[in-house]
């Protein structure tokens, strides 16, 4: 079983605080360290966090000083500990005393997961309240109907006898919605 840590900042200038971030993760007895200066909220240049989590084998724990260091939101702590969870690895975080593998850190961390589900239906529910505001002012009209729009050209290259996966790639439209119309202009007798 490997201690595998993981250190970050945001930017440049905070050279001392990765290398405090260092100094805590060895001290803490981790063997293997990856640490970068990026983003926390540009997810997808977090290369060593990715590494990290790569490199961590089924007993291993992945280490960090502080919770803010790992994720930006408790939506993507639950994802990062979902990935963990599946590889068999443990996650520590020192600033909390934190330990996955211990039945107080579960607890926090299922109660946390009930929290990113909580938080998760407020935002969908407050999106589904805005969405209906605006179609009751008429400003909202949704998304295109990109298929429909294409109705009589589909129907006019069906009547040329062209098959249904032409259709759709020359119209930019999926085979299904070509069905549809065809069954639609059918049913209306047109």
């Amino acid at each position: 079983m490997m201690i595998v840590g993981y250190g970050r900042t945001s930017t440049l200038d905070q050279t001392a605080g990765l290398e405090a971030q260092e100094r805590d993760l060895v001290a803490a007895g981790c063997e293997k360290l990856f640490v970068e200066q990026v983003s926390s909220v540009d997810v997808a240049n977090r290369v060593k966090l990715a590494e990290a989590i790569e490199f961590a084998r089924d007993g291993d724990t992945l280490l960090v000083t502080k919770l803010d260091r790992l994720a930006r939101s408790v939506a993507h702590l639950m994802e990062i500990l979902a990935t963990l969870k599946d590889r068999g690895v443990a996650l520590r975080i020192l600033d909390l005393g934190l330990d996955t593998d211990t039945l107080n850190g579960k607890l926090m961390m299922t109660i946390l997961g009930g929290v990113a589900e909580f938080e998760r239906g407020i935002m969908l529910e407050r999106q589904r309240e805005g969405i209906a505001k605006a179609k009751a002012k008429g400003r909202y009209k949704g998304r295109k109907p990109t298929a429909r729009a294409k109705a009589d050209e589909v129907i006019k290259l069906h009547g040329e006898g062209v098959g249904a996966t032409s259709i759709a790639k020359r119209c930019g439209i999926g085979r299904a919605s070509v069905y549809r119309i065809v069954k639609d202009r059918a049913l209306q007798g047109g």
